[in-house]
């Protein structure tokens, strides 16, 4: 089957893009270890000893910085519903967050112990209906939050990609209320296009 012009075009795109091509250089599994790795160089989230939780890990670009600036001290806790496969540093949950069977594993996988930062790079399989697609997305963010709220230890940081558009500031407020300060990235990995933003959440209150 021919592919559509659409599909071709993104296609030309993601092989010349400046990241994808920095990305094979350097090794790492995705363009977004890039918008990780700047957040990071601006805000300094990550730190040996964390114990940090990864959302919609695959392939694993933000999970792979992680555990690279973690210094092999420390915990990288990811989850997808994707197949991932295995990094040094990494335990890895396959499944969809949706479902409350891997809000439990991870849970589980906690032991009790908090978390320091919660990660998430969630985001739906996109159908370009914007009526359909914000929804989802702002679903995801919404459990990638209550999860927070569930694990994180008072004072610890949130880092999400929230798609501007309907939601987006009732989800603001509420990440407001549970945390001291609430600023916003949009890295140079970004396509300028896109509606992504990265929202970081600093010092929960628990």
């Amino acid at each position: 089957m021919a592919r559509s012009k659409t599909s071709a075009a993104w296609l030309k795109e993601h092989v010349d893009d400046h990241w994808v091509q920095q990305a094979q250089k350097d090794g790492y599994r995705s363009r977004a270890a890039y918008k990780l790795a700047e957040i990071d160089d601006k805000d300094h989230l990550l730190k040996p000893g964390m114990t940090v939780i990864d959302l919609g890990s695959a392939p694993g670009g933000w999970s792979q910085l992680a555990a690279d600036r973690l210094q092999g001290r420390g915990r990288v806790l990811a989850s997808d519903i994707l197949p991932m496969d295995a990094l040094a540093g990494v335990e890895f949950i396959q499944g969809d967050f949706t479902e409350d069977s891997v809000l439990d594993a991870l849970l589980d996988a906690m032991q009790g112990e908090p978390a320091d930062l919660v990660i998430s790079d969630m985001a739906p399989n996109l159908s370009g209906m914007n009526a359909i697609d914000q929804p989802k997305a702002m679903y995801l963010v919404e459990l990638a939050l209550d999860l927070g709220q569930q694990v994180l230890r008072p004072g610890g940081d949130f880092l999400a990609k929230v798609f501007q558009g309907e939601g987006y500031d009732e989800y603001l407020k509420m990440l407001r209320e549970n945390f001291q300060r609430v600023l916003t990235r949009k890295p140079k990995a970004s396509r300028a296009r896109s509606r992504e933003v990265y929202l970081l959440a600093r010092g929960f209150k628990g």
